[in-house]
């Protein structure tokens, strides 16, 4: 656990039901705006759904707020921890024991086996080979490639990869999962799959998820959902509406 900063603003000024938030964030890419001016906060076990374009600013803004990028201005808050004052090892400690982490292609290492590749952020922090093993076939088994084990990535379609990077992400139960468009390679009976796992997950082990996606059947399983539009919060987008909220959407993912 990364202890909290003696910099922390009165109890009075801080979200006092979010889990993770940010305040007036600003980013640029060689002087060309990421975000400008974003706030938003994520209560635990909320799945929030960061919808628009590409290139609008979602991955950006979710690697602002996992620590993989310092803003160039304004805050991120983690459980009272300040992220956007944390040093490089602070936050890599910050997000290897408390985040997961799912984007667009799964990244396995080829030269591991695939129950290997899932137990990875278990074995990097520690556990034993025997614990990370069980945790990691135990998800597998949840996305139906249980039976690839034991084989390495390059036996497995994109798709088997992709769920191997879901449970790689699962597997140390984090407080957060930032998901960047994770269901893009995905054919819809797959997407379905991921989705299904990755919110029964998050409603049953309360993890906060951040689902960045430009897809309406994936932004209909969040909870709420933000709209980014040339980095910039979209003010007329709101809450999901009531025929999209989670029952609607779990009927429409098994249809």
């Amino acid at each position: 656990m990364v202890a909290p900063r003696d910099t922390a603003p009165p109890d009075s000024a801080l979200p006092q039901d979010d889990l993770l938030w940010a305040r007036s964030l600003h980013y640029s890419h060689s002087g060309s705006p990421g975000l400008t001016d974003v706030s938003v906060g994520v209560r635990q076990g909320e799945i929030l759904a960061l919808t628009g374009p590409r290139g609008s600013g979602k991955t950006t803004l979710l690697r602002c707020l996992s620590g993989q990028l310092r803003p160039e201005q304004g805050e991120v808050w983690f459980n009272s921890i300040p992220v956007h004052t944390l040093g490089t090892v602070a936050r890599e400690r910050l997000r290897r024991g408390r985040f997961g982490w799912i984007g667009p292609e799964p990244q396995l290492l080829p030269e591991l086996k695939v129950w290997e590749n899932a137990a990875l952020p278990l074995l990097v922090a520690g556990a034993s080979h025997r614990a990370a093993k069980h945790a990691a076939c135990e998800w597998l088994d949840r996305l139906d490639i249980g039976g690839f084990a034991r084989k390495r990535p390059g036996a497995l379609t994109r798709a088997e990869c992709q769920r191997v990077a879901l449970a790689r992400a699962l597997v140390s139960v984090p407080a957060v999962i930032f998901a960047d468009d994770p269901t893009a390679p995905l054919h819809r009976a797959e997407r379905a799959l991921l989705l299904r796992t990755l919110t029964t997950a998050a409603r049953s082990h309360e993890i906060t998820v951040l689902l960045a996606t430009h897809d309406e059947e994936a932004a209909a399983v969040a909870d709420r959902r933000l709209a980014l539009i040339d980095g910039r919060t979209d003010a007329a987008a709101g809450p999901l509406a009531p025929e999209t909220t989670e029952d609607q959407a779990a009927c429409s993912l098994s249809a």
